[in-house]
Formats: structure tokens, sequence, C-alpha cells
């Protein structure tokens, strides 16, 4: 025998009321990761201890910049610059680099040239720590981007010891514009993706899927 209306109301009605505070609660706790996200990436940098190598991701201001700095003090042996330009070439960065460096850095950094998207920076890092032996490495990249970045490269090389320095760039300058807050929020929910690493899910279209992702052109790869 069917229930009367009556009685299916009550029901209806307390699993609207469920689905809406679960709703309520996800939006919540979404929001609360979100301020944390943002302080987190507008922190300054701390400096690393010495280190067997570093990589920079390139995509941003000041990223190559601050990983060869971090060269001539001495604290990484060995640099990866990953996800260049295929026709960029270290003379290209010579040139470009505001600051005299000592010819010692340039001969021990490493243009990678096959990663165009963050999975492809983890894998060519990975690639790279082996081939140098490198147990100890600095990621180099923009603080909304180095959660991300530092989760997909442990990934990839398990058994690397990992120092963050994130680099600020001119956006977290203006926090409160819209094009910076819509920047924060994509970054923040794409690192909420990479937390169940969805991105190795779908490797047969990770490419396809992330645009806004991709290597720089050769003008673009400046610090």
């Amino acid at each position: 025998m069917a229930a009367p209306p009556a009685m299916k109301a009550p029901a209806r009605r307390r699993t609207m009321l469920l689905a809406l505070g679960v709703a309520c609660v996800l939006v919540v706790s979404w929001a609360m990761g979100l301020v944390w996200f943002v302080r987190d990436a507008r922190r300054p940098p701390r400096m690393p201890p010495p280190c067997d190598g570093a990589v920079a991701l390139t995509g941003g201001q000041g990223r190559i910049e601050a990983s060869l700095q971090l060269m001539a003090r001495h604290r990484a042996g060995q640099l990866l610059i990953s996800g260049v330009d295929p026709h960029a070439t270290l003379g290209d960065f010579l040139t470009r680099t505001p600051r005299l460096l000592p010819l010692d850095v340039w001969l021990h950094t490493t243009l990678g040239r096959q990663a165009t998207s963050t999975l492809g920076n983890a894998d060519e890092t990975a690639q790279w720590v082996r081939a140098h032996d490198i147990h100890s490495l600095i990621v180099v990249t923009a603080g909304y981007h180095i959660r991300r970045a530092m989760m997909e490269i442990a990934r990839a090389a398990p058994g690397v010891r990992l120092y963050p320095f994130a680099v600020q760039p001119p956006a977290l300058a203006h926090p409160h514009r819209l094009a910076t807050w819509r920047l924060l929020v994509v970054e923040y929910d794409k690192w909420l993706l990479a937390c169940v690493d969805t991105a190795r899910w779908t490797r047969p279209v990770h490419g396809l899927i992330h645009h806004d992702d991709t290597r720089p052109a050769a003008a673009a790869v400046t610090p």
C-alpha cells in the first residue's frame, strides 16, 4: 500500500533540509580553505637550506631569476628550468638576466623542454633528479602554484626532499582586484583536484583540458 501524501511531504522536507545542510557545509569548508590558500600563497618565501638541486617552473614572472639567484648563493648545486620553449637557449637567459652571474651557475643549468603543464613539470623534474642523483631539491614557482607543484613533484620523485621557494608575482601585490581573485580561485580549485590526483586519472586528455597551464613562448620565459 502506498504511503499517504501527508506522510511523503515530511520525508521530502527532511531530505531537502539534509541536502541543503550538506551543501552549506561544503560551501563553508570550501570558503575557509580558500582563505587559508590565499594567505599561504602570499606568504614571503623562506631561504631554503643548501640542496643538491633546484627546479624553476616556467609560466610566471620572477621564477627563473629567483632560481638563478639561489644558485649564485650556493643554495643549489644544479638547476633545472622546466618547461621552456623548444627553441630557447641558455644564451637567451644570459642576455636577459639583469644581474651578472658567475659562469659556474650557467654551467650547471639545464633547460627542460618537454613539460607543457604542472604534471609535465613533475615528470620532467623526476627524470632530471634521477639523471643527476639529486636527493634534495628546491622548488621555485609562484606562491599560488607552490602547493600543487610540490605535490605533483613529490608523487613523481618519491624519496627526494623538497623545499619550497615561493615567488610573489605582481598579481599578488594587488589581492583585491577581481582578476587576482579569479586567478587564486582557479589555482585553489586546481590544487583541490590535485589532492585526489585527478590529473593522472585523465592523463590522455590532460593537455587538452589545461590550456591555461601550458609552456610559454620564448619571449615569455624571461625572468
